[in-house]
């Protein structure tokens, strides 16, 4: 049964808002560091006298350890309970932090960054899960559009503050200035989630599903290996060999799971999750969108600084328009997330299919003479329809979720996000790259025309889950529209 909060401290109705603020800023560090690696990585790999296959780990680690114990840790959260799986995760999360900024060895940044990855997969999963337990179906909008903005700004000042940090070298600690940052949030966040984040639990017993965890385990690892080691191997034979394992392990996974939900109940992943057609479709739309949205960004770095040689600080200003556009419209998601919530998400990824196709056509027109008018007049497209789309996103598709099994969603829709980042870099990438190394013309006409036809597949993406959309849950009839009904919000 749930554990009651201490009946001490602020009355319970803004104590949950508190506990929000709580694991939002730990969601924020780790949006953060997922991709702040990437605008300091040449100085770090310079620094460490690391080769080009460490400095990849560094990056792919964090993403592939995260992956693999994405599912586990939301349901140990249910088990064991999410305040203190959340504990572990960010104590342990802050710990692996002081190891990379401490590191003197390429091989010891990459562990510290497996590390954070792993800690990550324990803390990450009980931000939604607190979301779903501990605020009734009328607030949860609310309290996952704000999730929503917190990891968009988290993913936009990721760039920037790398950046800054590492360009300024604050307090003589140059890039590893941009691990250390963690340690005050973490230290923070800890003291706070013991002081106002109450214990919860799934109300059924359940029992750890270790053949379920091995099983996931392997196929998470067959499948995100190879997407994130593949492309830079050129895709070999042995990548698709390792995908197939895993895709038919994760069949033996969900034969698993059934038998063993039909036993006793315990199954990782409840396959009542994907009974719900708003669950599933909302899991393929989280994948899609956030495979659109990363290897957007991806394809457009690099048309910047290796095709038009810009610096990463002036890359990482122009940026600055995303966030400007995901501000002018989060509040339209706030404020009608609860009645219209798929029909925001439909239009949203329409507009970010807009904006790709202005990115286009400025990159065909303009070709080695864009600037960062176009470039920043693209994002700010794309920014509008992030702000309707991405903060209503995981509430809508967990709305329908039961608390029991808030721990087990939340991983699973964790997990498509990081599936859908792999798969877009990997393979929007592909092809962008394929086209660079066989296109014609100076250096600025092949990323020029590469960056134009790669994200044609972008656009093809955001339409999709556009389509997908009607199929998202909607609100029930007799639930009250507004998102601060018994809030506790003076």
């Amino acid at each position: 049964m749930p554990v009651s909060a201490p009946p001490t401290g602020p009355p319970l109705s803004r104590r949950r808002w508190i506990a929000l603020g709580v694991v939002l800023s730990a969601a924020f560090m780790d949006n953060v560091d997922a991709t702040i690696l990437g605008i300091a990585l040449p100085r770090i790999q310079r620094d460490l006298g690391a080769g080009h296959t460490a400095a990849q780990w560094s990056l792919a680690g964090y993403a592939l350890a995260f992956a693999l114990l994405l599912i586990t840790g939301g349901r140990l959260g249910d088990i064991f309970g999410r305040r203190r799986l959340f504990l572990i995760g960010v104590a342990g999360f802050t710990a692996a932090s002081v190891a990379c900024g401490a590191a003197m060895t390429p091989e010891a940044l990459v562990a510290g960054r497996l590390a954070q990855g792993a800690m990550a997969a324990l803390m990450v999963p009980q931000v939604m899960s607190v979301i779903v337990t501990m605020f009734a179906p009328a607030e949860r909008t609310l309290a996952f559009s704000l999730l929503g903005a917190v990891l968009s700004a988290g993913s936009v000042s990721a760039p920037l503050l790398g950046g800054l940090l590492t360009e300024y070298d604050v307090l003589g600690t140059g890039w590893r200035a941009i691990f250390y940052v963690n340690v005050p949030i973490g230290i923070l966040a800890f003291c706070a989630a013991l002081r106002f984040m109450p214990e919860t639990r799934s109300d059924r017993p359940l029992r750890l599903d270790l053949i379920g965890v091995a099983l996931v385990t392997s196929a998470t690892l067959g499948i995100m290996y190879p997407l994130v080691r593949g492309p830079a191997e050129g895709l070999p034979a042995w990548t698709f060999a390792v995908t197939a394992g895993g895709v038919a392990l994760l069949g033996l996974f969900v034969v698993q799971q059934r038998r063993r939900h039909r036993r006793d109940g315990s199954a990782l992943v409840p396959p009542t999750l994907f009974r719900r057609r708003s669950f599933t479709a909302g899991v393929v739309v989280v994948l899609l969108v956030f495979s659109g949205v990363t290897s957007f960004f991806l394809v457009l770095t690099y048309q910047l600084q290796s095709g038009l040689g810009w610096t990463p600080l002036r890359t990482a200003l122009v940026t600055l328009a995303w966030p400007v556009g995901i501000t002018a419209t989060t509040h339209l998601a706030l404020r009608h997330g609860a009645a219209h919530g798929r029909r925001l998400i439909g239009a949203g990824a329409l507009t970010m299919a807009a904006g790709t196709l202005v990115t286009i056509a400025c990159v065909r027109v303009m070709g080695a003479g864009l600037a960062w008018p176009h470039v920043a007049a693209a994002e700010l497209v794309v920014g509008l329809g992030m702000g309707l789309c991405v903060p209503i996103l995981t509430g809508v598709v967990l709305g329908d979720v039961p608390a029991d099994d808030a721990g087990a969603g939340s991983g699973v829709v964790n997990t498509g996000i990081q599936f859908g980042t792999a798969a877009g870099i990997t393979i929007v990438g592909a092809v962008f790259f394929a086209l660079v190394t066989e296109g014609t013309g100076d250096l600025a006409d092949r990323f020029g025309a590469a960056t134009a036809t790669a994200l044609w597949c972008n656009v093809g993406v955001f339409v999709l889950a556009a389509l997908l959309s009607p199929l998202l849950s909607a609100p029930s009839p007799a639930e009250p529209s507004g998102p601060f009904r018994d809030a506790g919000v003076p």
